[in-house]
């Protein structure tokens, strides 16, 4: 059901959904405090969805010493985090005068959520009903199924949808990030950079409404008016609820890469285990221990994600129940295997 069907819901006033996507300081946030004041001037009101606010800090806290940065760990367990967030955003649309009230059993923060509506509510015009509403979503949102979760919601609920990236270099993010009172681990950032994978409309025909602006710079007037008016076509050309093949196809295409860099991910981390023990067994020292353990994920998230761009590059038209999920997974792993072997060799006979 579209927002503008549900009793008690937001009507027929147009309603848009905008990605701010980028590295870790690339200036969404500062993005997102610029563009309340301008919308303002249209009539419109903001809701700034800030992610690192809703989302708990535990559950940024998963990452053993060892184990360094796990990216595809880290997004798995994330998802049902980011999926809440939707949700609220969701039951916001369908009861707006329920203006603080969570779904049961949420995952984000109760406290946070509550500013973003207060921040919504002291906003001119104050006639809530008939003013078109904004959403800035703020994440990094660095893998496209990410996004996509957005642009479904959307779609089901025929909002408006559209798409800033913005881009900065590595080492501006990184100084800019090292002045936060909170600051992001810039080993973090170096493995983002990665793994982040742009808007591209070539590869997905569901991005189209995007655009990207450096931001290494201060953001110009310009750009921010550029950013308005993507939105302002987005509110004026709504998704609609309907069958599409081409969507279905890509959404398969997600589902299916997803389903084989988890299962690798999950057989590389056994054989990581062996190595590991087999090294023990030969009584490699503690420093070279360190050593291995690094090279192996650090092999091992090279392999995953040069898995999934192969993924989703030629899985564009097999769905996962017309694929032999287990046989491809163990060949992709054969690949790491040896990669892993190789290493294991060098740092035993290099003690020897």
């Amino acid at each position: 059901m579209a927002a503008g069907e549900s009793a008690g819901g937001v009507g027929r006033v147009p309603v848009c959904l905008c990605v701010l996507c980028g590295l870790p300081a690339a200036g969404k946030s500062t993005l997102a405090r610029r563009l309340p004041s301008t919308a303002a001037q249209h009539g419109w009101k903001v809701c700034v969805v800030p992610y690192d606010d809703l989302i708990p800090e535990r559950a940024f806290q998963n990452r053993g010493e060892e184990d360094g940065v796990d990216f595809h760990d880290m997004h798995t367990k994330w998802k049902s985090h980011r999926q809440a967030v939707l949700r609220c955003i969701e039951q916001f649309l369908e009861e707006p005068q329920d203006l603080t009230e969570l779904p049961s059993s949420c995952q984000i923060s109760r406290a946070a959520w509550e500013q973003c509506i207060e921040a919504l509510q002291q906003q001119p015009p104050y006639d809530h009903d008939q003013a078109p509403l904004l959403f800035l979503l703020d994440d990094n949102f660095y893998y496209p199924s990410m996004r996509y979760e957005v642009y479904q919601l959307a779609r089901q609920r025929s909002l408006g949808f559209c798409q800033v990236y913005l881009q900065c270099d590595l080492e501006s993010c990184i100084s800019r990030n090292q002045s936060r009172s909170k600051p992001v681990p810039t080993e973090v950032i170096v493995e983002m950079v990665k793994r982040l994978e742009p808007p591209n409309v070539q590869k997905n025909s569901w991005e189209k409404n995007s655009i990207s602006l450096s931001t290494t710079d201060n953001l110009p007037d310009r750009d921010v008016q550029r950013v308005m008016e993507l939105i302002a076509s987005a509110m004026s050309n709504p998704l609609f609820p309907v069958e599409d093949n081409t969507e279905q196809t890509e959404a398969d295409r997600l589902r299916c890469a997803t389903s084989v860099v988890h299962q690798a991910d999950q057989a590389c981390r056994r054989l990581i285990s062996d190595a590991m023990k087999t090294a023990r067994g030969n009584q490699v020292p503690p420093g070279h221990m360190k050593c291995l353990a690094a090279q192996l994920n650090e092999s091992k998230a090279a392999f995953l994600l040069n898995l999934r761009r192969q993924m989703l590059q030629e899985a564009t038209f097999i769905r996962e129940e017309d694929m032999d999920v287990e046989r491809v997974v163990k060949r992709a792993v054969d690949v790491f295997d040896h990669e892993r072997k190789e290493v294991l060799s060098q740092i035993i006979t290099g003690i020897k």
